[in-house]
């Protein structure tokens, strides 16, 4: 390994320690964000810009390390700039994250990732690698595995970088949308558990289906020809 991916590495492994060392995950919970909401709510008004960039900075770090707290950030974003506006912070930070998160997990991590959570990524390798764009849509729509395993899966496969990037902003925003307008009423909200209902899951369930469709579809053909 050369001095560049060792030294990323250590940055990444520092940011990570620190994290938990200073136990930053107290700040990323529900209570803390209606505590802290009207204070965030007066420092947006008053450095509009900042704001909004240290959010997405805050944002993009925690997906790209796959530090928790994703939830609580959404509902944030809707606390603060409101369902459409956050829902677009949300998304194209969460996306960026993602995407770093993938390229981490290709050119630095394949070795770590594999010793860790080769068995548990076996199969999506193997979707991934077969249905490509289709299968992404499907796991981002749907959300069957946690989102940080998806990038670390869609890493170790031959899945094109743009193909990654478009796969998963586009099957984020439903989910993001969810999450951001349910924090635009941050007081009506009791608990994290009770904003994505079995309705609102079953929704996505739908819309992952209709991703799968081409995939399932070509499954079906190669099938027809080879008998």
């Amino acid at each position: 390994m050369n001095s560049k991916k060792l030294f990323l590495l250590m940055m990444a492994a520092l940011a990570v320690g620190l994290f938990f060392w200073f136990d930053l995950g107290r700040f990323l919970t529900l209570e803390a964000l209606k505590a802290k909401r009207q204070v965030l709510l007066d420092f947006y008004a008053t450095h509009t810009l900042l704001m909004v960039a240290g959010f997405m900075a805050v944002y993009i770090i925690q997906t790209a390390l796959s530090l928790p707290g994703a939830t609580i950030l959404s509902l944030a974003a809707g606390a603060i700039f409101g369902s459409i506006m956050g829902t677009v912070y949300a998304v194209i930070s969460a996306s960026i994250g993602a995407t770093l998160a993938f390229l981490m997990t290709r050119y630095l991590l394949r070795d770590f990732v594999l010793t860790r959570f080769g068995s548990r990524l076996e199969g999506l390798n193997r979707e991934l690698e077969q249905r490509g764009f289709n299968y992404l849509l499907f796991l981002r729509l749907v959300p069957l595995f946690p989102f940080f395993l998806i990038n670390l899966a869609a890493g170790l496969t031959q899945l094109p970088l743009r193909t990654f990037m478009i796969g998963t902003l586009l099957g984020i925003i439903p989910g993001g949308f969810v999450f951001v307008n349910a924090g635009a009423s941050l007081a009506t909200i009791t608990s994290i558990s009770g904003i994505a209902s079995p309705r609102v899951l079953g929704s996505f369930a739908l819309l992952g289906l209709f991703a799968l469709i081409p995939a399932l579809y070509g499954r079906l053909q190669s099938k027809h020809t080879s008998t």
